[in-house]
């Protein structure tokens, strides 16, 4: 155990690395002097338990290692104070389980690793908070893959949804399952988690619900459920959310400027056609009113012929006297 006052008046210190020492516990003061410490390095010592206000003072820590001790329980309380952290490695303990409220302080954690615990599940509440998360390590790890561990599978999606970066979650439970990665579980698996167990008729076989929440039969041919695989749901999140708003939005200005314009195409043409039939009616009324302004008995009568005269006998030599009138 390392005394209280130790890093007295080393303020100034940015990194300092305790690996490798054997060390059981420590005093709740003994970082209390070190508020520049931006890492601090405790892995392979033998810690089992911490004071919940061991790093209180580390106000401007940035990366904290714990791997390879042997802690078994961590205070709620334990990285309240650690706001700037970054980088939490808590791989290979023997954490069965995280507290609530634990990674509330941290939130702008950006890599944390859970590899090598005793872990069968995880509590949604417990990781919803870091939403800057961009890298998580869960392998090593004795999953249980039964009902208890659908939320968390929830917020799995919702982290891959935006990019972030998970490796092998193996299953340990039930049987039918070890092995499999969490990932690859079809969702089908857990849509009897909230309905009551029921008999399959068409094999004249029973299916019971085991103590991990899935449906199983002694018989072979018993078909419980059928297994489909269906894609990441993505229904909560609220990218997809607004993108699908925004998609609507645009449809329901498209439909309405289609609609004006339809209106406005048939109003043009119908005018059109308006004015195509009173200039049809005119011309087919023309004729009439003519026909109107000429009243009956004063037709023209056409000018008569003049009588023909007698060619005259100028030259009376050429012609018989007779010819002449």
């Amino acid at each position: 155990m390392m005394e209280p006052g130790s890093f007295f008046n080393l303020s100034s210190l940015l990194q300092l690395d305790l690996s490798r020492n054997h060390l059981l516990t420590f005093h709740p003061s003994t970082f209390s002097q070190l508020s520049s410490l931006e890492l601090l390095d405790l892995s392979s010592n033998f810690l089992i338990n911490l004071p919940a206000d061991l790093f209180s003072d580390l106000v401007s820590l940035q990366e904290l290692v714990l791997r390879d001790n042997r802690l078994k329980v961590l205070s709620p309380k334990q990285f309240q104070s650690l706001t700037e952290l970054q980088h939490l490695d808590l791989s290979f303990n023997s954490l069965a389980t995280l507290p609530p409220g634990l990674l509330d302080g941290p939130q702008a954690l950006a890599w944390l690793s859970l590899a090598g615990n005793k872990l069968w599940t995880l509590q949604r509440s417990v990781l919803e908070p870091l939403t800057a998360l961009q890298h998580l390590q869960l392998e090593g790890n004795h999953w249980n893959c039964s009902c208890s561990i659908l939320p968390f599978r929830h917020w799995l999606e919702w982290m891959l949804y935006r990019g972030g970066h998970v490796d092998s979650i193996q299953c340990s439970l039930p049987p039918v399952l070890q092995g499999t990665d969490l990932r690859r579980v079809p969702m089908e698996m857990f849509r009897h988690c909230s309905q009551p167990p029921f008999s399959d008729t068409r094999h004249h076989s029973a299916c019971f619900r085991t103590a991990e929440g899935f449906l199983v039969s002694t018989d072979p041919a018993a078909d419980c459920f059928r297994q489909r695989h269906r894609p990441i749901s993505v229904r909560r999140a609220p990218i997809t959310v607004v993108v699908a708003g925004v998609v609507c939005g645009i449809v329901c200005v498209m439909m309405v400027v289609a609609a004006t314009y339809g209106c406005i195409y048939a109003m043009l043409v119908a005018h059109q056609q308006q004015e195509l039939l009173d200039k049809s009616l005119q011309l087919q009324q023309q004729p009439l009113m003519e026909e109107r302004e000429v009243e009956p008995g004063e037709e023209e009568t056409a000018p008569e012929e003049a009588p023909e005269k007698a060619p005259e006998c100028t030259e009376w030599i050429a012609f018989p006297p007779e010819v002449c009138v």
